[in-house]
């Protein structure tokens, strides 16, 4: 049972980075690669404030601006520089790998004997794990809601607009260079904020942690699109976060299958991804067939 409550718990907060990613992937539409940049990056400013004695939401907050900050550098290079959204976010990922190391001095950081944001809630006596469902819980509504609040202003429908077709936004005379470089500032901000509430969770934080990430946001955004369909948005944000809980429990339960090992985690994540984009097809030419 701790197995499935830890793998709930993981989904949770992995569901913020799937978030942040919704606002890049779904809504302006751009791959960014950025993401694995971003999370790392989220994961070393709050690790390394700690380290300072700053309080852990505040060291929450500033990495989470640090994330904003290299949306903005990559909407910059896409709007400004004229680069592809794909190379501009490999480009902002390949520099953050640096930048991480230097904010760190090290390749890896521990959080032992420091106080997190969740060091509070272990003095609760709560179960096993649920310090983090309930940080998670509470995170996830706030994020959910501010992003519904959001979407419906018209600052909000003019970012939708630029991502559905940049030619009638234009003619809509909403700036297609300003909308592109909040959705990027939005989406890395939030993806930081996951990688620093994850780095606080699991107790350290690691240059390399951003490898593969986005396979795994991209896993939980397909599957709670494909499972839960004909939803509102604030409902397709929260099927998200379910999305991203299904993702870890199937996970848990192809490992204790005892079939893979921890380390095939990436190539699970690619497998599960394929299968549920597969899946709309494979009804399409089930109904064509018929």
């Amino acid at each position: 049972m701790d197995l499935i409550i830890s793998a709930i718990a993981q989904g949770m907060l992995w569901g913020l980075l799937s978030l942040g990613l919704f606002i890049s992937f779904r809504v302006l539409n751009i791959a960014d690669m950025t993401t694995e940049g971003a999370y790392p990056l989220g994961a070393g400013v709050s690790v390394i404030c700690i380290h300072n004695g700053i309080n852990p939401i505040i060291a929450t907050l500033i990495a989470m601006f640090a994330g904003m900050v290299a949306g903005i550098i990559t909407g910059f290079l896409i709007t400004i520089c004229k680069i592809p959204s794909l190379l501009a976010g490999i480009l902002s990922m390949t520099a953050l790998l640096s930048l991480n190391l230097r904010i760190m001095g090290r390749p890896n950081l521990s959080l032992l004997n420091r106080d997190t944001i969740f060091s509070k809630l272990s003095q609760l006596g709560l179960p096993t794990h649920y310090d983090t469902v309930l940080v998670g819980c509470l995170l996830s509504i706030l994020i959910i809601l501010a992003m519904s609040l959001f979407f419906s202003t018209e600052l909000g429908q003019a970012l939708i607009a630029t991502g559905d077709n940049k030619k009638m936004a234009t003619a809509l005379g909403i700036s297609i260079k300003s909308m592109t470089i909040l959705g990027l500032m939005l989406a890395n901000g939030i993806i930081s904020l996951a990688g620093a509430i994850l780095a606080q969770n699991n107790g350290y934080s690691d240059v390399n942690s951003g490898i593969g990430v986005i396979v795994v946001a991209l896993a939980a955004i397909i599957i709670g699109e494909v499972i839960f369909k004909d939803v509102s948005f604030t409902q397709r944000l929260a099927c998200i976060i379910f999305g991203a809980i299904i993702y870890r429990l199937l996970l848990v339960g192809v490992l204790n299958l005892n079939i893979i090992a921890a380390n095939d985690f990436k190539l699970i994540s690619a497998l599960v991804i394929t299968l549920f984009l597969t899946l709309p097809q494979l009804k399409v030419n089930k109904r064509g067939g018929k």
